[in-house]
């Protein structure tokens, strides 16, 4: 089974929703500032959501500052998770695989993911197509769990990081497969396919975040999300 799919196993969703309604993971706290932190002005821009789950990122440009984006499209493999997505006048939800998902040539000016990438096993050939939806200029910023996190860990040390390829994981009682990328290799495939880096990120939590939540201290100690910001070039 896919990760991805897993969304639409009932038990597996329910302890999801359960760690965000209570506010246990790292979206809250990390991810979601440090995303709107790298993100460009999104006034008037049409945007792709790539794995937007239940459209909290997809509504969030849509509402944003001066006007939100135009339009905003959020893509998704689960039924279940588009099933309880939010609904908003400038957003629309389309179910599909992120690894065969397509669009027009040069038809959006900023492209999304927020932790989904590392779901998707061929990722230069995604950011392939990434290059060829957007026009000249167009964004491109995502967050993925960090590679020092993918890659094992043998008797509590680092190991194999330069073995890329499927890590199979436990989560909610299910095993989760999700693919192991080094830092090089992510930042290098943007490059190959015209993109210039923008902003790169390993947001940690701050003392103050771990005293309010405890479990964010083993994050302290090494960084949990990787986050980019790359644009492509203009011609």
């Amino acid at each position: 089974m896919r990760g991805v799919d897993l969304y639409d196993d009932p038990a597996f969703l329910t302890g999801y929703r359960e760690l965000r309604r209570e506010k246990r993971g790292l979206n809250d706290e990390l991810e979601i500032p440090a995303m709107a932190g790298l993100l460009p002005a999104v006034d008037g821009l049409r945007v792709i959501d790539l794995g937007c789950g239940e459209g909290g990122l997809a509504v969030r440009l849509a509402e944003a500052e001066a006007g939100g984006a135009a339009e905003v499209l959020g893509v998704d493999a689960s039924a279940a998770m588009l099933a309880r997505a939010v609904a908003h006048p400038r957003v629309r939800y389309q179910r599909a695989d992120l690894a065969d998902f397509e669009l027009p040539a040069a038809s959006v000016d900023l492209v999304v993911s927020s932790l989904a990438l590392h779901y998707v096993e061929d990722f230069e050939e995604l950011v392939g197509r990434v290059a060829a939806w957007l026009v000249p200029s167009g964004w491109f910023v995502f967050s993925v769990e960090h590679p020092v996190v993918t890659a094992p860990l043998v008797e509590g040390t680092l190991d194999d990081y330069a073995d890329e390829g499927p890590r199979q994981r436990t989560w909610f009682g299910r095993p989760v497969v999700k693919y192991h990328r080094t830092l090089a290799t992510t930042l290098a495939t943007l490059q190959r396919h015209g993109f210039s880096l923008q902003a790169v990120q390993e947001p940690l939590p701050t003392e103050a975040q771990v005293a309010a939540h405890p479990h964010l201290a083993i994050h302290r100690r090494r960084p949990p999300l990787l986050l980019v910001s790359a644009r492509l070039a203009a011609n």
